[in-house]
């Protein structure tokens, strides 16, 4: 596969919402997601399925508008530059990883010696040559979410919708899945991913999209995020040092410092302080005199999980 060309326009949700009779799926949702990799994160039932079903065209919006490269979700023309990779298994009862690859390919009107030479592109792409030829109902979950994969990008899709793709996957298969996930991003592609695992979306993704009971709660990266936050809000710094419980004395005495947790290691602490510059300059001071051996510093919230907590509270997960 190599880079793919888009019509520039992105992936564009205007005022979206979908409604399951009563049920709330998304509320009033606008955003525009460029090339890259872009997550959707939440717990479940934040609304990341329902936007990517949106998104793909599985179903329609009660109300607002969506543009993919231009084009509605349900035009041909989306049909044929989307690749979707589904949290749900459904295969073709005794089809083999080939000829779920190959099957999908003939809906895209290829001849039959592209679809053969795609669909092994796609398999090999995805670690799963050797198993091509064994029946899929005999895949382990790691290796489902493999051949979903090959399906979902063997037509060089300008637009990869993955929902939940690291599901399954041993911590080996989750590096590979990243790899390949920044590797198609390169070639201009608009990689969408979903998680609610959210500490792993600090690995894959250059924008977030973080979703709460069917809103977007923020989006971007997850620094400028964090910077966008009010003032007040504290920051937590860890700090690698070697007496955490003398420090821990003395950033008790001062006003902007709240708390001060010991790790559990006995090798540092975490401070939560409302003035970073003075919590930074009071460290200097000390490790300047010698009062503690600093051995590293580092804020412990600049993380797509601790973002989110401080969007919405104890309800994150």
């Amino acid at each position: 596969m190599s880079a793919v060309a888009t019509t520039g326009q992105g992936v564009v949700f205007h005022d979206v919402s979908k409604f399951y009779g009563e049920v709330l799926g998304v509320n009033g949702v606008s955003l525009t997601v460029e090339p890259g990799i872009t997550a959707l994160v939440g717990p479940n039932g934040a609304g990341k399925s329902t936007l990517m079903n949106l998104l793909t065209g599985l179903v329609a919006p009660t109300r607002g508008t969506i543009s993919v490269l231009g084009h509605s979700p349900r035009d041909p023309f989306v049909f044929r530059r989307l690749g979707y990779c589904s949290q749900f298994d459904a295969f073709p009862r005794g089809a083999n990883g080939f000829q779920f690859v190959a099957g999908f390919l003939r809906l895209f009107g290829y001849e039959e010696a592209e679809v053969r030479r795609r669909a092994a592109v796609a398999i090999e792409r995805v670690g799963l040559p050797e198993a091509a030829k064994r029946r899929v109902a005999g895949y382990s979950k790691g290796m489902r979410q493999r051949i979903k994969l090959a399906q979902a990008m063997a037509h060089d899709p300008a637009v990869l919708v993955l929902d939940e793709p690291l599901n399954g996957l041993d911590p080996m298969a989750r590096s590979e899945f990243i790899a390949l996930f920044r590797e198609l991003a390169s070639e201009g592609r608009h990689v969408i991913v979903s998680s609610h695992i959210l500490h792993e979306v600090d690995l894959i993704a250059d924008q977030l999209v973080m979703l709460h009971q069917g809103y977007v709660a923020a989006e971007g990266e997850i620094p400028e995020m964090r910077e966008e936050m009010v003032v007040d809000r504290p920051l937590q710094i860890a700090v690698r040092c070697s007496e955490p419980s003398r420090l821990a004395a003395r950033l008790f005495g001062a006003d902007h410092v709240i708390e001060v947790k010991l790790l559990p290691d006995g090798g540092g602490l975490v401070a939560t302080t409302r003035d970073a510059d003075r919590f930074y300059l009071l460290l200097n001071e000390l490790a300047s005199r010698g009062e503690v051996g600093v051995e590293a510093v580092a804020p412990a919230d600049e993380d797509a999980q601790a973002v989110y907590r401080y969007l919405v509270g104890s309800e994150a997960s």
